[in-house]
């Protein structure tokens, strides 16, 4: 009976083909890890690595990135839409009815634009009253809340004079109403009349504040609000006792989601944009009303009906002047909102009652005045 064993591979052959797949890993997980190293000693971009804590990582938490999202897709479209657009009064509604007509992807583009900065100032309001049912504005984040503040409230302007540079009826009649106020203010309100300058037509003027001012002071407020965010960290949830049982993440993984939030918002908005395209009036006529604002001016647009044109300064500085004064009105250290009874209730209300006046507007005003 023959012993010989069986017959195994050549070492020589084994070990080179391992040797060899072995050596080109590390090799390339070397090279790219070289080149990350490489770029993030001169971007500082593993900076953006800093923990996260677990409650921070769900859509609640992540409206604040979701309106950064919305903005970028602004300022995209904004800029495509700035290459055909002509703010001179006599031409600026038809530059925007060429645009949709004949330019390529134009009506897309102004569909995107105007459903984003719906997107935008919804998301910042979320954003808002979850910060503010979570009291996440308290000490030491007081500033924080201040510059929010200042970024809804230029969201607000953005869409105001994005309705009036398209200048149709709609924009010509929401222009009449500023130039009210304005007039009402004097002094105050010199910038948003032509007393400023009769050589510069105003809806020029509100272009420039639409797609240079505005965008400007949000990217600003924007880097010293994530600059606070990064000092005072992400603030713990109110109904977590225990916030070091936690298990923190990277920013960069909370960066993943919202990216993943923000890919099925911009699909939502661009099928929006297609099938609910914005409507585009004629050249406004002088000397009448007969439409309504978009939907984020109606709790403010019957007070001129009900009270007179200086309500509307009076009701809008009412109330951005509650919001920005916030953490000095509620300064006690209790966060649960069923803990803060006063502050829960006064928003309830005033939420409240800026809701009945939307329905009321959208009820009995289909059209405007």
């Amino acid at each position: 009976m023959s012993t010989d064993k069986p017959s195994r591979p050549a070492p020589a052959e084994t070990t080179g083909t391992t040797d060899t797949a072995a050596a080109g890993a590390p090799a390339r997980r070397g090279r790219l890890g070289r080149a990350v190293d490489a770029v993030d000693e001169r971007m500082g971009i593993k900076a953006l690595a800093y923990p996260v804590p677990e409650h921070a990582n769900n859509l609640s938490w992540s409206l604040g990135g979701l309106t950064v999202v919305s903005f970028v897709a602004l300022l995209v479209t904004g800029i495509y839409l700035a290459q055909f657009y002509n703010p001179m009064p006599e031409d600026a509604n038809q530059s925007v009815r060429d645009l949709v007509n004949n330019v390529w992807l134009g009506g897309f583009a102004r569909g995107l634009h105007y459903w984003a900065a719906q997107a935008m100032f919804v998301f910042a309001l979320l954003h808002l009253l979850r910060v503010f049912f979570h009291a996440s504005y308290k000490k030491p984040r007081e500033g924080n809340w201040i510059v929010g503040s200042a970024m809804f409230l230029l969201a607000f302007l953005a869409v105001f004079t994005g309705t009036v540079i398209k200048w149709d009826q709609e924009g010509y009649e929401a222009l009449s109403h500023n130039l009210d106020v304005a007039k009402l203010l004097g002094g105050a309100g010199i910038w948003f009349t032509s007393d400023l300058s009769s050589r510069v037509p105003l809806v020029l003027r509100l272009y420039t504040a639409h797609a240079v001012i505005i965008p400007g002071l949000i990217l600003l407020l924007f880097v010293w609000h994530a600059l606070l965010v990064k000092r005072h960290k992400i603030s713990p949830h109110p109904e977590i006792p225990l916030p070091e049982e936690e298990t923190p993440e990277p920013f960069t993984a909370h960066l993943k989601r919202v990216a993943a939030f923000g890919l099925v918002l911009v699909g939502v908005l661009s099928v929006l944009a297609v099938v609910l395209p914005p409507v585009l009036g004629p050249t406004p006529v002088e000397g009448i009303e007969v439409t309504r604002p978009l939907w984020m001016f109606w709790w403010f647009f019957p007070m001129e009906q009900w009270f007179g044109v200086a309500s509307i300064a009076f009701v809008i500085a009412a109330v951005f002047g509650l919001i920005f004064l916030v953490p000095f009105l509620d300064r006690g250290p209790k966060r649960r909102w069923r803990e803060r009874p006063w502050a829960t209730g006064a928003a309830v209300v005033l939420l409240l009652a800026l809701a009945a006046i939307t329905v009321n507007v959208w009820i009995y005003n289909p059209k405007g005045h």
